[in-house]
């Protein structure tokens, strides 16, 4: 599975630093390591959807308050 949040001016304004380091922990704390990569790219062309985050190349807007939900419902649930 292949996490990718953007890190862009926008998304970074709206919070994507607290989204990366919110699933590095979720993923370590998991022991997913093996199992998920996680990455970054700059604009995805949705600025004004907050923080951009694709989950293989499903679209989804995050927040650094919407983490540990987003990641239950779309990463945990899937492995």
């Amino acid at each position: 599975m292949k996490i990718t949040v953007c890190i862009g001016s926008s998304c970074h304004i709206k919070g994507s630093r607290q989204v990366v380091s919110q699933l590095q922990y979720l993923i370590s704390q998991n022991n997913l390591d093996d199992k998920v990569e996680l990455g970054g790219t700059f604009c995805m062309g949705q600025c004004q959807k907050g923080v951009c985050v694709t989950v293989d190349d499903a679209f989804f807007s995050v927040s650094p308050d919407t983490v540990t939900e987003f990641f239950n419902e779309n990463v945990l649930a899937k492995i």
